[in-house]
């Protein structure tokens, strides 16, 4: 009964964004380092990691598939435009693919697989601030030495 525990610290979000912050496509695209968190901020443009709405917890009992959002927002002036935050958004989902290649980490947990959930929206919002939204489940397991 007690085996299934470590799963709840699979966190996906948190790998992917460790990921991502340290990536240098990722920096190179949005134009420096600094620019990947888990909250909207300025500098722009900008790259947020945050759960998503979708994706399969299966049994609860190794392997999760959730799913991770990609927003990329660029400055609430309107800049830079839809084509420039669609190409940091698929620039971003590429490197997050990279990471079931990746050496595991101990004490991490592992992530097996990165696929999209569907399809990169341009979605501004109400004020106008531009942003382009991607998902991606994310098989993630516990580290290999969960108890």
């Amino acid at each position: 009964m007690g085996t299934a525990y470590p799963v709840a610290d699979a966190d996906p979000v948190a790998v992917v964004l460790a990921w991502l912050a340290e990536h240098p496509k990722v920096a190179e695209a949005l134009g420096g380092s600094g620019r990947v968190s888990g909250i909207r901020e300025a500098p722009w443009p900008h790259l947020r990691v945050a759960p998503g709405a979708g994706g399969d917890m299966r049994a609860l009992e190794w392997a999760i598939e959730p799913e991770v959002t990609l927003e990329v927002y660029g400055d609430p002036g309107g800049w830079p435009g839809p084509a420039a935050l669609r190409r940091i958004a698929l620039i971003a989902a590429l490197a997050a693919k990279e990471l079931p290649d990746a050496p595991a980490k101990p004490g991490r947990p592992v992530v097996s697989s990165v696929r999209p959930s569907g399809v990169l929206i341009d979605s501004p919002l109400a004020d106008g601030q531009p942003r382009h939204l991607f998902g991606l489940l994310v098989t993630v397991h516990p580290p290999l030495d969960a108890p």
